[in-house]
């Protein structure tokens, strides 16, 4: 018997070639290890009912819950630059949507659940380090403020999974916005399907974007709206050091938020080519080259909108181009707004953006903790014998040069307080550092000791706090390594 759930599924009545009907692989002995109760309430959902043998048997695809209508959904994508027509879900099934007590409507979808018809001769499974890793960094940036999926549940199924070694698997219950991509567009225009690319349109309208079905161009209105979210989404990013590691088309929600935590990781040391992931050798997702990335994608979703944006072509095309055109704009306003309340500018003057940017080469020359060197600012804001930033420097005079500027711009702040308020909400103390979400990754596959993953978590939802009994989550590692890799895993 399974618990049913209040399931209302608008994509899977868009029915084929939308998506492959497909019931999860069951596993041979779940345990639940994490749940996530403060969003299962947020959804609606008793997080007492998910927790038990029946609730379990659900979010490990033993059991299909009442309302649930199980699909692989499926898109296409640009990989690193070359377009592969046909992707999918090759792991995930989407078990239904949820109306939350907010009443939005989200996804709710199991990862590692098996073979879908798009596994391309995969397994449909992961192992357990790659779905802790989503559930730390995806959670970490939901409390951080960064539009972003998030992790309801982790269970491990009691299976292998063969990888370069036999590995503990698990599958993850991911809650997304939807889980509509750039390249889900893009699989109807490689089709030349031009009806199902309006109703993929209609849908994401009405699902994402409504104000857009009031304007008199609805297509156009929908490809600006998802360019304002993306440029929003990866200022934000930027902010708090973050690399997605895997800014392919099939991995960028149209919905905005953050997708797919395969290879991501947050960079320690400022050094804008850094690059973490395994698979990116030519450093295309660098952290420098994710806002011209976002721009590349939203390209390439613009030309799969061409056939609705206008009949005749080269109409489409100029209309295209024009909304292409305002993402810099938007991305270059998002990054200087955000980078302002990180130096606690709140009253917006036209030196700030030269001010802001040479902290920021000046921290790359020097090589200084990215976070680190933002939340100490944020005390030397109110105090200026606060000297934690200057001493990140190798050469302080570096630091001296610009926090002179730096005082005499904040002494146009009418309340210091204030900006020193703001930037404590704006530079985070805790991020997941790549130390730390190893070492807990590790003692769960390793030793089944899920202690320090219980313990970064809970840091991990109050960023912005200080939290002196974990202070030493907050220090970087004691020495950095500059080999460190990233992988696709989930």
């Amino acid at each position: 018997m399974s618990i049913p759930l209040p399931f209302d599924n608008s994509y899977a009545r868009l029915g084929a070639p939308f998506l492959a009907s497909v019931l999860p692989t069951p596993v041979s002995a779940p345990r639940l290890v994490k749940l996530n109760r403060r969003l299962a309430r947020d959804l609606g959902l008793d997080p007492d009912a998910l927790a038990t043998p029946e609730g379990v048997a659900v979010l490990a695809g033993n059991a299909i819950a009442g309302g649930s209508e199980p699909v692989a959904t499926a898109y296409a994508g640009h990989q690193f630059g070359s377009f592969v027509p046909q992707l999918g879900d090759g792991r995930a099934i989407l078990l239904g949507e949820i109306l939350g007590l907010d009443g939005i409507r989200r996804d709710i979808q199991l990862k590692g659940s098996g073979p879908t018809p798009f596994s391309r001769r995969g397994d449909g499974r992961a192992a357990l380090g790659p779905v802790l890793r989503e559930y730390i960094v995806s959670e970490a940036m939901a409390a951080l403020g960064i539009p972003t999926t998030r992790a309801l549940a982790a269970v491990t199924t009691g299976d292998l999974v063969a990888r370069e070694t036999a590995l503990p698997g698990a599958i993850l219950t991911r809650v997304a916005a939807s889980h509509i991509r750039v390249g889900t567009f893009q699989f109807f225009a490689a089709r030349k399907d031009v009806d199902g690319l309006r109703r993929l349109a209609d849908h994401v309208i009405a699902r994402h974007y409504p104000e857009a079905s009031a304007s008199p161009e609805p297509y156009r209105a929908l490809l600006a709206g998802v360019i304002a979210r993306q440029a929003a989404l990866v200022a934000r990013w930027m902010h708090v050091g973050f690399i997605h590691g895997v800014m392919n088309t099939d991995n960028m929600s149209v919905a905005g938020e953050t997708i797919d935590f395969g290879p991501c990781a947050f960079m320690d040391v400022t050094n804008p080519s850094t690059v973490f992931s395994s698979i990116d050798y030519m450093g295309r997702y660098a952290y420098k080259n994710q806002p011209g990335i976002a721009h590349w994608n939203l390209a390439r979703l613009a030309e799969a909108l061409l056939p609705l944006l206008a009949d005749d072509p080269a109409a489409a095309v100029e209309i295209a181009n024009d909304a292409l055109a305002g993402f810099v704009s938007a991305y270059d306003d998002a990054d200087l707004a955000g980078l302002r309340q990180k130096l606690g500018l709140l009253n917006p003057r036209e030196e700030d953006s030269a001010l802001a940017y040479d902290l920021l080469t000046r921290m790359a020359a020097q090589k200084v903790d990215f976070t680190l060197t933002f939340r100490r600012l944020s005390d030397a804001a109110a105090n200026p014998e606060a000297d934690g930033a200057r001493a990140l420097f190798a050469e302080p005079e570096a630091f001296d040069a610009w926090a002179a500027a730096w005082r005499a711009r904040l002494a146009h702040e009418a309340d210091v307080g204030a900006s020193q308020a703001a930037m404590r909400h704006a530079n985070p103390a805790f991020i997941p550092r790549n130390h730390l979400v190893e070492a807990a990754l590790a003692a769960a596959v390793e030793a089944q000791n899920f202690a320090p993953f219980e313990e970064l978590v809970t840091v991990l939802a109050k960023p912005y706090e200080d939290q002196p009994d974990h202070a030493a989550l907050a220090a970087p590692p004691a020495q950095i390594d500059a080999a460190y890799q990233t992988f696709c895993g989930t």
